[in-house]
């Protein structure tokens, strides 16, 4: 299993707006991004916008987002 990449917060929302979340404003050091499901619920997701995202907040963005780490790959 390949090990998790080094991206960037802006390498991240350019790999979540391909599976359809939208950049819906920026707070601080974050940004948020926001996607309708088919169940019409949303879902809300901020990404901090640093040069290195740690780890352990790419698992966690990944966990909640659904996706694993090939997906994740194909997406970068």
């Amino acid at each position: 299993m390949p090990k998790l990449p080094v991206v960037s917060g802006k390498e991240i929302i350019k790999a979540l707006s391909k599976i359809g979340f939208k950049h819906i404003g920026t707070k601080g050091s974050h940004a948020i991004l926001n996607k309708q499901d088919e169940e019409k619920q949303k879902r809300t997701m901020p990404v901090p916008l640093h040069k290195e995202v740690a780890k352990g907040t790419l698992k966690s963005i990944m966990k909640q987002v659904g996706i694993n780490l090939e997906e994740l790959l194909e997406l970068v």
